[in-house]
């Protein structure tokens, strides 16, 4: 398989607007579309995180909640490349937003740390 990088990532919400406010308001993001789909009684709303790179937001009726156990098969974390991630901190945490500890990483020697969206799905921002 050859690829030219990831097109999207998806993301089940449990409240819709909820989560299209931290994802617009809070985090920045974009809207390229939002679509309601009548038979499936549900939105899906297509958010630019940067050039050629987009989240899909879906919300469906009752979807089931999300495993507690960040160590579970499946999506671990989502993390968003960041210039300052200090500044990027400052801007979070003064939009209400709980932000850990910056730490860094053993490996890259870079800075990151972990925050939430609305369904507690862990978020990462790595500084460049």
């Amino acid at each position: 398989m050859k690829t030219t990088g990831i097109h999207h990532i998806a993301i089940i919400c449990s409240d819709y607007e909820r989560s299209k406010r931290f994802y617009t308001e809070v985090l920045g993001f974009s809207i390229i579309e939002e679509t309601f789909r009548a038979q499936r009684n549900s939105y899906k709303l297509d958010l630019r995180v940067a050039d050629n790179q987009q989240i899909e937001l879906f919300s469906f009726p009752n979807p089931p909640q999300r495993i507690n156990n960040p160590e579970a098969c499946g999506l671990r974390h989502l993390a968003f490349q960041v210039e300052d991630i200090k500044q990027t901190v400052l801007e979070l945490k003064s939009k209400g937003v709980e932000v850990e500890n910056i730490r860094i990483d053993e490996i890259t020697g870079k800075q990151f740390t972990f925050f939430q969206d609305p369904d507690n799905l862990p978020l990462e921002i790595y500084q460049r």
